[in-house]
């Protein structure tokens, strides 16, 4: 959990000062404005905005912006309730402080003004006595908001860049990890990435979301973590694995499994309700797996196989028959696509198939990109 009170100093104190604030008179009578200015005028306040036009008060305060408005509530063609209601209908507006003012000693009225947010009630006439202190406390209330709302959009900043520090050290742990299994047969490590990348294109292509796209490219680059416990003999081989030597080979996968989680299934959920350790472990222990039944290390097939599981599968194979190895040439991209469709619905998900040979071009740019070096 990130320690967010480190992350930025508390909201300051010190509040901008009130005489500076733009208040905004909206008044079908003139002569009402200069009054309301005028007392405000002798506490100090400087910063006006004035209107007669009711009709456009809204959009004179979406272009000005204003601190305050004082609005009259008696006004011809749009009243200032009518006002009041589309101001606090509109977020940007939730929180603007409003003050009515109105000759009116009707009490539906208050009730009303009230009821759709306005921040104060002023009898007209207005005395200086009433409209000078409510004025100030209004704006101390809403420099104060504004103090919180910034700190609040600082502090949502911090979190996002320390989220995605977070996030990149994450990848980069994944990536060692898979490296290390990887530097015994491939020195570039670059396997571990291809796949991953190819189980995401597959995914995407199957409609995954794209943080549950994120999550499988991740994983699937640890699908051959257990080969750390497999023997330099059997793993660096050049030529075909006598049967013991491929019963050790094949349990990389448990291996695997238990590298990433020696406790079992972690507790920790993430997005689609799995951890990125989960998943991996899954991948790790499945990759090899078949469709048909034949695979191992449990013999699951057709949908007993998690999809994650499955995507990886069919992308791992086509990295390792379109890669070099020490006991074999790289597959043309011809051949290696033949042994995929024959394949489909035997060794691989069908519908995995299918997917992958939809996105060939943005397979092969992403193999031609991440090539490992000659």
């Amino acid at each position: 959990m990130i320690d967010t009170s480190r992350l930025i100093p508390p909201p300051s104190s010190q509040q901008a000062d009130p005489l500076q604030a733009r208040i905004f008179i909206i008044d079908d009578e003139p002569v009402n404005i200069k009054v309301v200015r005028k007392y405000l005028q002798i506490a100090g306040y400087q910063n006006f905005i004035t209107s007669s036009d009711a009709p456009r008060a809204i959009e004179l305060i979406r272009a000005e912006q204003p601190d305050l408005v004082l609005l009259d509530v008696m006004m011809p063609q749009v009243s200032g309730l009518q006002i009041l209601e589309q101001l606090r209908s509109d977020p940007a507006f939730r929180y603007l402080p409003v003050l009515i003012l109105t000759a009116s000693a009707d009490a539906t009225i208050k009730q009303t003004a009230l009821g759709l947010g306005a921040t104060d009630f002023l009898a007209k006439p207005v005395e200086a006595g009433d409209l000078v202190p409510r004025v100030r406390n209004a704006l101390v209330v809403k420099a104060h908001h504004d103090n919180l709302a910034q700190y609040s959009h600082h502090l949502e900043h911090e979190v996002k860049l320390r989220t995605a520090e977070v996030e990149a050290s994450r990848l980069q742990v994944v990536h060692c990890l898979a490296r290390a299994a990887e530097y015994r047969d491939d020195v570039t490590g670059r396997h571990v990435i291809r796949v991953g990348r190819y189980a995401g294109i597959i995914a995407r292509e199957l409609g995954f979301g794209e943080d549950r796209v994120a999550m499988l490219e991740m994983a699937a680059q640890l699908h051959d973590i257990g080969k750390i416990g497999i023997p330099d003999a059997i793993l660096l081989k050049p030529g075909k694995l006598a049967p013991d030597e491929y019963k050790v080979m094949q349990q990389h996968c448990e291996y695997g499994r238990f590298i990433i989680q020696p406790d079992g299934p972690s507790q920790v959920t993430s997005g689609t309700s799995r951890s990125l350790l989960d998943l991996a472990a899954d991948i790790a222990f499945t990759h090899h797996e078949r469709w048909d039944g034949d695979g191992y290390p449990s013999k699951l097939q057709g949908e007993q196989i998690p999809l994650e599981g499955r995507i990886t599968a069919v992308a791992d194979v086509f990295d390792a028959i379109s890669s070099k190895r020490p006991y074999k040439d790289a597959f043309s991209l011809e051949d290696c696509l033949s042994i995929l469709r024959d394949g489909r619905g035997k060794q691989f998900d069908a519908k995995v198939v299918d997917a992958f040979l939809r996105r060939v071009g943005e397979i092969t740019l992403v193999q031609q990109t991440l090539a490992d070096a000659a």
